[in-house]
């Protein structure tokens, strides 16, 4: 119980000790994460507007409003069929759609019988 407790104690210490660092490093280093979450937003950007027709890249943004993890999943499988080549053309809405039916689970058909 004592060896328990003390473990206890030293994960907290350590944990505390982890954001007093963050903190003092607070400014810079969050700035610093924002502009690469920026740049990496911005590339995300540019690489759809080169593979995605102006209709698919509407049905992705009107996506994402209600299914971001989704929309995530599919832009990681989009940017690794542009990066193995596999993309001879553009996406248009048709393509994105069959691509979206390929990733999302089936749906269950559910029914009530009334007895």
């Amino acid at each position: 119980m004592d060896n328990e407790l003390e473990e206890i104690r030293r994960r907290r210490m350590a944990q505390m000790q982890e954001q007093q660092t963050q903190a003092q490093a607070g400014p810079e280093a969050a700035y610093q994460q924002e502009q690469a979450q920026a740049e990496m937003e911005a590339r995300k950007q540019e690489l759809l507007r080169k593979i995605l027709t102006p209709e698919a890249r509407e049905r992705l943004t009107t996506l994402r409003m209600s299914r971001p993890a989704l929309v995530e999943q599919l832009e990681m499988q989009l940017f690794s069929l542009a990066q193995s080549g596999r993309l001879q053309n553009m996406i248009d809405d048709e393509q994105l759609k069959q691509l979206l039916a390929q990733i999302q689970p089936p749906k269950r058909e559910t029914s009530i019988k009334r007895v």
